[in-house]
């Protein structure tokens, strides 16, 4: 299929998402994927379901996230990723066990119940308990834990399976699907963009770039310069135990998630930095980034102090200068639209869903239109680009 109604630039969750809700509506859609589908961020990533709000910054992170306007999104997720493995028909070890957001200080206290409030209106349901009320839930917690907030949809999806089941999902109803197919150049021809990779081709009306930290890159074929501005973030994790955890554990004012998984590991993160990011190989993990990491873990939940490390790894993110997602059509190149940033593995149920309505000329389930690509263009954002 050279001319499909849709090119999708990136074989990640976005990119796998989006093409499977375009076809769900009928259209015609190529994916292309610079290596291996779910090889880089999205194949890295810790899986969390984020539905309660979370800390708003990362370790190293200096602009927080503004997580009361993220929080009807994820309600709209925590639908979507309840009927997932229906829809897909695959079983992606989709857990929804619920999840503790801790709190070790009276501020971070103040915290969890100002959010509470904000998650009561979007309709997301949480509590405040004290620290012993969290205890007699989850014995786990250590006796520095001062409050906690519960939401029941907290979970996690095991992000080696849920990106090939919505592809596999997607190619059932017709998505084509070119893995080892770097974009080289994105061309405008009359209404329409040509997509090359070597001496390949493919041209449509609409192109998604659903690339991850290469989305800047990938625009700038188009010549499109979007600000963004990739960091890798690491992961580590424990050797297997019988199941000790059945809820994800996270941190209002640090950078922590920790769960079991259902192979029977721990998982621990939180967004700590990489030492590097290397976007043509694998970036380097940093020591530093782990020793925090695990004691603020085993400060936390004791018993990791007895478990042994198995591996860490790095990824890549796909972050913004505001550190919010950013989805939709780039003002000025009608077809070309963009997605990626902030929540990426939560919301990509919500974001193909999104994609596919604006390309269908229709209005989101959820007004987006803040965060949109025009805020990340630069002063000279577009240049010329030969016909």
């Amino acid at each position: 299929m050279t001319r499909p109604d849709v090119v999708v630039i990136g074989a990640g969750i976005l990119g796998a998402s989006a093409a499977f809700h375009l076809a769900e509506r009928g259209y015609r859609v190529v994916v292309l994927e610079r290596g291996a589908p779910n090889r880089e961020g999205s194949g890295t990533t810790a899986g969390n379901l984020h539905i309660q709000a979370i800390h708003t910054r990362r370790p190293g992170q200096d602009v927080p996230v503004d997580s009361a306007r993220l929080l009807p999104l994820q309600r709209r997720a925590s639908d979507h990723w309840s009927q997932i493995e229906e829809r897909l028909g695959a079983d992606v070890e989709l857990r929804r066990g619920g999840g503790f957001m801790v709190a070790e200080t009276a501020v971070q206290e103040e915290e969890l119940r100002e959010k509470h409030e904000w998650e009561r209106r979007a309709g997301i349901p949480t509590e405040v308990l004290t620290g012993d009320e969290a205890r007699k839930q989850l014995p786990l917690l250590s006796d520095r834990v001062r409050a906690a907030s519960w939401c029941p949809l907290d979970g996690y999806a095991n992000p080696l399976l849920i990106t090939p089941a919505y592809l596999a999902a997607a190619r059932r109803l017709g998505v084509e699907l070119h893995a080892f197919t770097p974009v080289t150049g994105i061309r405008r021809v009359g209404d329409d963009y040509k997509v090359l990779s070597g001496n390949r081709s493919w041209t449509a009306p609409v192109v998604v770039n659903t690339a991850g930290p290469w989305i800047t890159e990938t625009s700038a074929l188009a010549g499109i310069r979007i600000r963004m501005s990739p960091v890798a973030i690491q992961m580590h994790v424990t050797v297997r135990v019988p199941p000790l955890m059945h809820h994800l554990v996270q941190h209002i004012g640090e950078g922590m998630s920790v769960k079991q998984v259902s192979a029977g590991n721990l998982l621990i993160g939180g967004g700590w930095p990489a030492a590097e990011l290397d976007m043509a190989g694998r970036s380097t993990v940093s020591v530093p980034s782990m020793a925090g990491n695990l004691a603020q873990a085993g400060r936390i939940l004791p018993f990791l102090r007895d478990l042994r490390l198995l591996r860490m790894w790095a990824g890549p993110l796909a972050a913004t200068p505001d550190e919010m997602p950013v989805i939709g059509e780039v003002p000025g190149h009608p077809g070309f639209f963009v997605a990626g940033g902030t929540y990426a593995f939560t919301l990509a149920p919500v974001w193909g869903d999104t994609l596919a309505r604006q390309i269908a000329g229709e209005a989101p389930a959820d007004p987006v239109d803040d965060l949109g690509p025009g805020r990340l263009l630069h002063d000279d954002a577009t240049t010329p680009v030969s016909p």
